[in-house]
Parts: structure tokens; C-alpha cells; sequence
């Protein structure tokens, strides 16, 4: 199962509690599902539970044609990819209400992802060879980013050496280019009908969802076909994946999504055929959600001191994580504070102490490096002066 798949993206299959000290977390695990119906109104984004049950409607304004889903869980929001309408709209991330639009004037945009630049990477359909476009994570137009472009681009993903690859339906190909975006020509050319998502496995081997093809199909790290990696799939789009290697994956000629565990193999309609009336799934994303206790919440209040949301998020392999200590934090108390900030894993495991020293009031900021660490949900807690504060981080490679 690739490491390097977004991860807005990792997930459980229940909720979890974590305890640190005398702070909890409750996690809890949604499936979005972006429905393009018979390729024409009304689309709609809908959300399912952590067992691909209780479907509701998420999102159904302004979408046209949505193409893929992207959660910045710093900003509260969540961005659609619409090809019809060369935006990518704005929605809450808890109630789904349109906020805007984040980016237009796009060429039919499909894929997007973080990059480890944390900048937003968005695939254009339509135009005469449409490059890769970056975005900053607040909308603010970057560059086109590739030398060439990739018509009917629709597949995206980095290899380990940071090279970027880009699935070209319409052209039954995958393009190379390298960390700077300059071309290094097609990668794949043969055995594709229609390729849609693409992922690197933990072998470096490519993985091709290919739409008219009935299966995803293997490559090496040289561009050769090597087998059919997952079969009796057709019209295949939208992939994710669960912590435990389990993939979810649409199933246009269904209706359905389906669950194949990390060797390919079948498990089950995750989603099955029709359900909260899914008619042609194209994206999907795991998402997992994390609540603050009450306890919390108290101590933010008393104390007055802030830890604050580390930034880029997701991030990879460095983020920042800013806190601020109060000028007044009790009569008699001194005014520099002992102050213990650590890492945890997702199973509560301590990952690295990256502060245990005093700081006088004000506010501070430190790195934190994860190289060498697998993508995932961390943890970061700000022990001090009996407040406790935890935040959630998610590592993309």
C-alpha cells in the first residue's frame, strides 16, 4: 500500500479514543463520494459512515461536473473540482455550505493534490495540451508548473525521487516530468484504454486505474506493464485508501464502490450499487475527523495560553507549530514557563519531545521534522502550567 497517496485519506474504521494524560480525542471516520450522475445535472458530493452505510447529501450547490474533493482541514473548508464550469468551488467542511470559489479560469480542472512544496496541484481536461497549474493553499494562482501539457490529464502522483506523473485519459498514456516539471516524456504509452488514478506502491511500481480496461494495471519503475494488479472492475475512477492497506474504488458500470484489500484482492461492495443514489462515483476520500475533549476546552479558557494549528497541513516532511504564553498567568507566578511539547503517533505512541525548556510570554514557534517517518495522522500536545492542548497533523508523502 503507497505511502506516498493522499492523505487526506488516512483514516479508521471506528472511532478511536486516544488518551493523553487527562485530554481524549474522539475520531471518527466519513467516506465522500463525488456522484457525475449520467454526466449531467444533478451532481452532487455525498457522505457515507466509516461502514459505507447512512448516506446524506453533502454538497449539491454549484457543482458542475465535480471531479475531485480536497479537505484543508486547517481553514475548515473543502474545494471541488468542477469541469464545466473551470472553478473550484468552496464549501464548510462541516456543513457542506458553498463559501465561495477558490480558484477559476481553469481549463476543465479534474485531479488536485498536495504536493510536498504544499502547493496545490490541479490537472486541466480540456485545451490544446493543458498544463499542470499549482495553486497556494489560499486560492493565489502560482504558475503552470510543467513545460508541456497533458491533455485529458485525470491521474496524478509523485514518485520517491519527487518526480510527477500525470495519467492522460484521452491519450492512454502517463507523462513523466521531473521535480521542476520539465518533460521527460511518456512513461507509459501501451496496455492503458483510459487511465484515470494513479498511485505508487511501497515497491516503487506504478498503479493504473484504467477506466476502460476493467482492471488497474501494474507497472515498474521503468514504465513496463508487469500484470493486472485488481480485475473485474469497469469505469473505474476514485480511489483511497484505508491505514490497513484496503483500497476503495468507484465503480461507474455498478454503481458502486468496491473494497479490495493491499494484495488486489476482492472484499466486498463498500458501497453498494445505488445506495443514497450514487450513479457514477469519480473521487472519493476517507477523511477522519477529530474532537477535542471537554477538559480541553476548560483549560484553553483559564489559562489563556494558545496552541495554535501547525502550517502547511497536511505537510511534508516539515511543519511549523506556533504557541503563545500569556504575559499574566497567575499572581505570583514567574513569567518564563516551563514548557514540554511532544509528538504522537495515531495508537498514542511518543513520536519525538521537540520542546522541554522555558519560554518567556509571547509567542514562539518551532519545526518539526518528520523525514523518515510514514504518512499518517500524528499528534502534537503543549504540556504548561497545568494546560494541556492537542492538535491534530497530517503527514502527506
Amino acid at each position: 500500500m503507497s505511502t506516498a497517496t493522499t492523505f487526506f485519506k488516512i483514516l479508521l474504521f471506528t472511532s478511536l479514543t486516544l488518551l493523553f494524560t487527562s485530554n481524549s480525542f474522539s475520531q471518527t471516520t466519513e467516506i465522500y463520494v463525488s456522484d457525475a450522475n449520467n454526466f449531467s445535472p444533478p451532481w452532487k458530493i455525498l457522505k457515507f459512515d466509516e461502514n459505507g452505510e447512512n448516506p446524506e447529501t453533502f454538497i449539491d450547490t454549484l457543482l458542475a461536473w465535480p471531479q475531485d474533493i480536497v479537505f484543508l482541514e486547517d481553514q475548515g473548508v473543502v474545494i471541488i473540482s468542477n469541469l464545466n464550469s473551470g472553478r473550484i468551488t468552496k464549501y464548510n467542511s462541516s456543513t457542506g455550505e458553498y463559501l465561495g470559489d477558490f480558484a477559476t479560469g481553469i481549463s476543465g480542472p479534474t485531479r488536485m493534490k498536495i504536493g510536498k512544496d504544499s502547493l496545490l496541484y490541479v490537472l486541466q481536461w480540456t485545451g490544446s495540451n493543458p498544463p499542470v497549474r499549482r495553486y497556494q493553499l489560499d486560492g493565489t494562482f502560482v504558475d503552470e508548473f510543467t513545460s508541456v501539457g497533458v491533455p485529458q490529464s485525470i491521474g496524478i502522483d509523485w514518485d520517491a525521487d519527487g518526480n510527477l506523473y500525470v495519467s492522460s485519459y484521452g491519450g492512454a498514456s502517463v507523462r513523466k516530468f521531473d521535480p521542476n516539471g520539465n518533460d521527460l516524456d511518456l512513461f507509459i504509452n501501451s496496455n492503458l484504454s483510459g487511465p484515470t488514478n494513479i498511485w505508487f506502491d511501497d515497491n516503487g511500481d506504478l498503479l493504473v486505474s484504467d477506466y476502460n480496461g476493467t482492471a488497474v494495471k501494474r507497472f515498474d519503475s521503468g514504465g513496463n506493464y508487469l500484470s493486472d494488479f485488481i480485475t473485474g472492475i469497469h469505469l473505474s475512477e476514485g480511489v483511497d485508501f484505508f491505514p490497513n492497506g484496503n483500497i476503495l474504488i468507484g465503480n461507474g458500470a455498478t454503481h458502486s464502490v468496491k473494497m479490495f484489500d493491499s494484495n488486489g484482492t476482492y472484499v466486498e461492495d463498500f458501497i453498494p450499487s445505488g445506495l443514497g443514489g450514487l450513479v457514477t462515483p469519480n473521487a472519493i476520500v476517507i477523511r477522519e475527523t477529530t474532537a477535542l475533549s471537554v477538559d480541553d476546552n476548560k483549560s484553553v479558557s483559564l489559562n489563556n495560553f494558545q496552541l495554535e494549528q501547525n502550517y502547511p497541513n497536511p505537510f511534508n516532511p516539515t511543519t511549523k507549530i506556533k504557541f503563545s504564553i500569556p504575559s499574566v498567568i497567575a499572581s505570583g507566578a514567574k513569567q518564563s514557563q516551563l514548557i514540554t511539547l511532544k509528538v504522537f503517533n495515531v495508537l498514542g505512541k511518543e513520536i519525538t519531545t521537540l520542546v522541554n525548556e522555558e519560554f518567556s510570554a509571547g509567542e514562539h514557534e518551532v519545526e518539526f521534522d518528520a523525514t523518515g517517518l510514514p504518512s499518517g495522522i500524528y499528534f502534537y500536545q503543549l504540556n504548561a502550567n497545568n494546560f494541556i492542548e492537542t492538535k491534530k497533523m497530517i503527514l502527506l508523502k
